[in-house]
C-alpha cells in the first residue's frame, strides 16, 4: 500500500464525518471543476515561457520521458498515463501504455494518437526536438516543457506541480514533503561528518556542477571531485584529471561499466573496492526516487550516519501518523457534533408530530467506518518509505 491510499481514505473518512461541502460560485459564476484540493482550470507558465491552460482534470497523459513517467507512478497516477518512452519500460504497467519513441525521437504521430489531455516533456527533448513539440501543440494538446532539475529540491518541486496539474494535489504535496524530510534528515545525520571525495562515472563521463547527480552525491555526504575541478554539467573527464583528482569513491549506474584504466586503477576508490553501483532510474532520472539514490550512497559512506537517518526517518513518520490521527479525531469530533444536533431536531420533531411509527432510520454508515478508516491510514503511513 502506498501513501497516495491514506488521502484517499482519510477523504473518505471526512466525507463521512459529515463536514460541510464548499460553498457554490455565486450566481452567473460558473463553478470551477474539483479534484480533491486541485480546482480547474489552471494556467501554468512552462520552461519555453509558453502559458498553457489546462482546463479540466487530466484523465489521458501522455510522459515523453523516463522521469515524468516515474513521478506519475510515485503520485499513484499511472493508470491516468496512456503513453511512455521506450526508456520507461522499467516501470510496472508501463509496457501496456502506448509507446512515443520513434527511431528518430518522439513520435508525433504516435502521441497525437493517443488523445491526451496534457503531454509533459523534459526540457531535453524540447531543445532537441522544438518543432516537434510545436506540432502536438498545434493540435491543440497542452504540452508542459519542464526546466532541467539541477537538484533533489528541484525534483521535489517538479514532483508538486507535476500533481497540481495532473489532478493529484495531495499526492503531489505529500510526496514532495517526503523528499525534502529525507534531505533534512539526511543533513541532520551528517552533521560533523567529514566527507570524501566521490565521483560519478559512466561512459567516460561525469556530474560536474551544476547537475542533479551532484546534488545527489553531497546530499549523501560526498564531495563532488568532478564540481572541485571546475567541471559543470555532465562533461567527459580525462584520466590525468581522475589520478590528480584521486577519488575515494566512484559512483556508477547499473547500466554502465566499472570504469577500468590505469589511471582508475590507482585510485584509492579502486584499491578499497569503494565502487558503488546504483539502479540507473533512480541515479540519472530527475524524479522521485533520486532520493533512494542519496540513501544508497549514504549507507555505503557513512553507515553511522545512514543508522541515525533512518532514526529520523521514523521519527518523521510517525510525527505525520500523528498528524492524521489528529485530523481525523478532529472529523470525528465535527461529526459527533452533527449528530448530536440532528437527534436532538429529531428527537423535538417526533414528539411534536401526533403520527406514530413514522420514524425514518438514518442510512449513512456509523462512526465505527471512520475510525476503521482513520485506523487503515494510519498504519499505511507507518509505512511510508520503502
Amino acid at each position: 500500500m502506498n501513501r497516495q491510499l491514506v488521502v484517499a481514505l482519510l477523504a473518505f473518512a471526512t466525507v463521512l464525518a459529515g463536514v460541510p461541502a464548499p460553498a457554490a460560485a455565486a450566481v452567473g459564476q460558473a463553478a470551477p471543476q474539483q479534484t480533491a484540493a486541485c480546482t480547474f482550470p489552471v494556467t501554468v507558465t512552462d520552461a519555453t515561457g509558453t502559458e498553457v491552460t489546462i482546463t479540466d482534470d487530466p484523465e489521458r497523459v501522455v510522459t515523453t520521458n523516463p522521469s515524468a513517467a516515474q513521478t506519475m507512478w510515485e503520485l499513484g497516477a499511472r493508470d491516468e498515463v496512456v503513453g511512455v518512452s521506450q526508456y520507461a519500460m522499467y516501470l510496472d504497467g508501463a509496457a501496456d501504455k502506448g509507446n512515443v519513441s520513434g527511431s528518430g525521437g518522439l513520435n508525433v504521430e504516435a502521441v497525437i494518437g493517443l488523445e491526451p489531455d496534457l503531454v509533459l516533456v523534459p526540457n531535453s527533448s524540447y531543445n532537441a526536438e522544438p518543432d516537434r513539440i510545436e506540432q502536438l501543440r498545434s493540435a491543440d494538446i497542452p504540452v508542459v516543457v519542464f526546466e532541467s532539475g539541477e537538484s533533489l529540491a528541484a525534483v521535489a518541486d517538479k514532483t508538486e506541480r507535476v500533481g497540481r496539474m495532473t489532478g493529484n494535489c495531495e499526492a503531489g504535496v505529500e510526496r514532495a514533503a517526503e523528499i525534502r524530510d529525507s534531505m533534512a534528515n539526511m543533513e541532520q545525520a551528517l552533521d560533523g561528518a567529514e566527507r570524501p571525495v566521490g565521483l560519478n562515472s559512466f561512459f567516460g563521463y561525469s556530474s560536474g556542477s551544476g547537475t542533479f547527480i551532484s546534488d545527489i552525491m553531497t546530499t549523501a555526504g560526498l564531495r563532488n571531485g568532478a564540481a572541485e575541478a571546475n567541471l559543470t554539467g555532465f562533461a567527459q573527464i580525462n584520466e590525468e584529471l581522475v589520478v590528480e583528482m584521486n577519488p575515494e569513491y566512484i559512483v556508477v549506474p547499473d547500466h554502465a561499466p566499472v570504469p577500468s584504466s590505469p589511471a582508475y586503477n590507482s585510485t584509492t576508490a579502486m584499491q578499497e573496492g569503494n565502487v558503488i553501483v546504483i539502479e540507473a532510474h533512480k541515479l540519472q532520472q530527475p524524479a522521485p526516487r533520486a532520493i533512494e539514490a542519496s540513501e544508497a550512497i549514504l549507507e555505503a559512506v557513512h553507515p553511522d550516519a545512514y543508522e541515525r537517518y533512518q532514526q529520523l526517518e521514523t521519527e518523521s513518520a510517525t510525527a505525520s501518523t500523528e498528524s492524521a490521527t489528529e485530523t481525523t479525531t478532529a472529523a470525528d469530533a465535527t461529526a459527533t457534533d452533527a449528530t448530536e444536533t440532528e437527534s436532538a431536531e429529531s428527537t423535538e420533531a417526533t414528539t411534536t408530530t401526533e403520527s406514530s411509527d413514522s420514524t425514518t432510520e438514518s442510512d449513512a454508515p456509523g462512526f465505527g467506518v471512520v475510525a476503521g478508516l482513520a485506523a487503515i491510514g494510519a498504519a499505511v503511513l507507518l509505512a511510508r518509505r520503502r
